[in-house]
C-alpha cells in the first residue's frame, strides 16, 4: 500500500498507538488496533464498490464504516442525516452510489424505510435506536463480525478519498472531490494548529457528515492517535456529563454550542477543567464569547478556522493569538493555501488542497475554480498586514444556520412547487442562538390563500431541518432593481 492516504495512516496509527483507545461512543471502547481490525472487516464487505454512501448520526458505527469503505479503495460519499429522502436519493442516484451504509430509526424517522425502493445494491444497516425488524435484501451490522479482517489496501495517493455534496447558489447541490493525499494534508495543519496529540480526547459533535467532523475529526484524530467521542446530537447536558466523566480535552464546534454551554445553568455543576482547546467558526464569534470562552470553560486555547468543502480548512489561527485577533479574523493561511482578494474583495484560494473538481460538472468547476488556478470562494474579505483574513459580507446569499449553510435558491426552488406561491425570497436574518434562521417572503398567486403554517409544512416535508425557514411574510410586492432581480440586500436591511 502507498504511503500518503487514509488506509496507510490508520495502519501506522494501529501500530504506533496500538493499545490506546481510539474511539469510546457509550460501552463501546475501541482501541486503535481493534479500530483497524474493524474498519478492515467493513473493508472487506465494501469490497468491489466504487462509492460508498454512509446516512448515519455520529456513533462509532460511521467512523468504522467510513474508514472500512476508504480502506476498500472506495471513495466515501457522506450523506447528511438531516435530508429528507428526496435530498437523499437525489445524491444517491447522482454519485451512482452501489453500498450504503444507513440508519434505521433515528429521532423518530426510519431513514431506510423512507427510500423505499430507491437502494443501490449493496445496503448495511447501522443499528443507532436497538434492534430493528429484518428487511429483505438489507445487511445487518453484526455481519462484519464475521468477516476476514486480513486485507491488504491498494489505495493511491491521488485517487478520490471523497466527495461531499454543497449546494450553489442555483440550488443545484455540486459533489466536491478530494484526494486521499488532500485530506491527509488539511487534518495535518488543523491538527498542528491545534496542537492535537495522543493525548487528547476529542468530543466530536461536529457532524461527520461535514468535512468539519470527517476531515478534522476523523482523519485528525488517527494522524495523531487521540481518542475519539462522538456525540449523535448535541444535547447541552449529555456534552457536560461527557466533558467531565471522560475528561475531554478538544472540543470544536459552532459558535452556538459554546453560547449554549456557558449559559447552561448546569455548567456549575460539571468539572470542566480537562478542557483545553476550542475550535469555531462558520458563523460571527464576538469578541466577548471568546473571553467567556477562555476565563468561565478553563480553556486554554481558543481558534478560530475559515473554510469551506471545496477547501476544507484553508486559514486558521494561532494559539499565540489574543482573544480580539481570533474573534475578528478567522487565522492565516494554512496547508499550503495562497489567499488574496480578488474583484469586490472577493477572497480567492489557491493551493495543492483544493477541490479536484465537482463530480461531472467541468462547467460548474471551471466558474469555480479559474484558470490560473484560484478558486472563488463567493465570500468578501479583509486581509491585514499580517496576513489575517476577515469575512465581511457573502458575495453569494448563503447564510449560515447552526453552523451549517443554507442556500435561500433552493428553499426557493422548494417553494415554488407549492400550489398558490407566486414568487418567493430567502433572506437569512440574525437569531441569538443559531446565528442566522431563514426568513421567507412570499408573493400568493391571485385568489390563493396560503397561511404560515402552509408554508412551514411544506418546507418540513421537503427540506432538512436547517434549511427550513422559521419566519413567513406574505407581501404584495418584492422590491427590485431596474432589471427585476430581487433585491436581497433591502430585505436584509429590513429586517436585520
Amino acid at each position: 500500500m502507498s504511503e500518503g492516504t487514509i488506509p496507510a495512516a490508520l495502519d501506522e496509527a494501529a501500530e504506533r498507538f496500538a493499545a490506546r483507545e481510539a474511539l469510546v461512543d457509550g460501552e463501546v471502547r475501541l482501541t486503535y488496533a481493534e479500530l483497524a481490525r474493524r474498519a478492515r472487516q467493513a473493508a472487506r464487505f465494501f469490497e468491489g464498490h466504487e462509492r460508498v454512501a454512509i446516512c448515519s448520526p455520529n456513533t462509532w458505527h460511521w467512523v468504522v464504516a467510513g474508514l472500512g469503505a476508504l480502506y476498500a479503495g472506495a471513495t466515501l460519499i457522506p450523506v447528511n442525516t438531516r435530508f429528507t429522502a428526496r435530498e437523499t436519493i437525489d445524491v444517491l442516484e447522482r454519485a451512482e452510489v452501489s453500498a450504503l451504509a444507513i440508519t434505521g430509526t433515528f429521532l423518530g424517522t426510519d431513514r431506510l424505510a423512507d427510500l423505499g425502493t430507491s437502494l443501490p445494491r449493496t445496503v448495511l444497516r447501522i443499528p443507532v435506536e436497538g434492534t430493528e425488524d429484518p428487511v429483505d435484501g438489507v445487511a445487518e451490522w453484526e455481519v462484519l463480525a464475521g468477516l476476514d479482517s486480513d486485507f491488504v489496501s491498494r489505495v493511491e495517493p491521488g485517487d478520490v478519498s471523497d466527495i461531499l455534496f454543497t449546494s450553489g447558489t442555483t440550488g443545484r447541490s455540486k459533489g466536491a472531490m478530494s484526494s486521499h493525499r488532500q485530506v491527509l494534508s488539511v487534518a495535518e495543519a488543523w491538527a498542528d494548529c491545534g496542537g492535537l496529540t495522543a493525548e487528547d480526547r476529542y468530543l466530536v459533535i461536529n457532524p461527520f457528515f461535514h468535512s468539519f467532523g470527517y476531515k478534522a475529526g476523523i482523519v485528525a484524530a488517527v494522524l495523531r492517535g487521540a481518542t475519539m467521542l462522538p456525540q449523535r446530537t448535541f444535547d447541552v447536558r449529555e456534552t457536560l456529563r461527557l466533558i467531565e466523566s471522560e475528561r475531554i480535552t478538544v472540543l470544536p464546534g459552532a459558535p452556538t454550542i459554546y453560547q449554549v454551554l456557558l449559559d447552561a445553568p448546569e455548567r456549575a455543576d460539571h468539572d470542566l477543567s480537562s478542557l483545553r482547546l476550542a475550535v469555531t467558526g462558520a458563523a460571527t464569534v464576538p469578541v466577548t464569547l471568546v473571553e467567556r470562552m477562555r476565563k468561565e470553560l478553563s480553556l486554554d486555547t481558543v481558534l478560530t478556522a475559515y473554510g469551506l468543502t471545496e477547501a476544507v480548512v484553508a486559514t486558521m489561527s494561532r494559539p499565540e493569538d489574543d482573544a480580539e485577533l481570533v474573534a475578528n479574523y478567522c487565522g492565516r493561511a494554512t496547508a499550503g493555501f495562497e489567499v488574496k482578494l480578488g474583484e469586490h474583495d472577493e477572497v480567492l484560494l489557491r493551493g495543492p488542497n483544493v477541490m479536484l473538481g465537482y463530480l461531472d460538472d467541468p462547467e460548474a468547476t471551471a466558474k469555480a475554480v479559474d484558470a490560473d488556478g484560484w478558486l472563488h470562494t463567493g465570500d468578501v474579505g479583509v486581509l491585514n498586514e499580517r496576513g489575517y483574513l476577515k469575512i465581511v459580507d457573502r458575495i453569494k446569499d448563503m447564510y449560515v444556520c447552526g453552523g451549517f449553510n443554507v442556500y435561500p435558491a433552493e428553499i426557493e426552488q422548494v417553494l415554488s412547487r407549492l400550489d398558490g406561491v407566486a414568487e418567493s425570497a430567502v433572506v437569512g436574518v440574525p437569531d441569538e442562538r443559531l446565528g442566522e434562521v431563514g426568513k421567507a417572503f412570499v408573493r400568493t398567486r391571485p385568489g390563493a390563500e396560503l397561511s404560515t403554517e402552509d408554508v412551514l409544512a411544506y418546507c418540513k416535508a421537503e427540506l432538512a431541518n436547517y434549511k427550513i425557514p422559521r419566519f413567513v411574510d406574505f407581501v404584495a410586492e418584492l422590491p427590485r432593481n431596474l432589471s427585476g432581480k430581487v433585491l436581497k440586500r433591502v430585505l436584509r436591511e429590513e429586517n436585520g
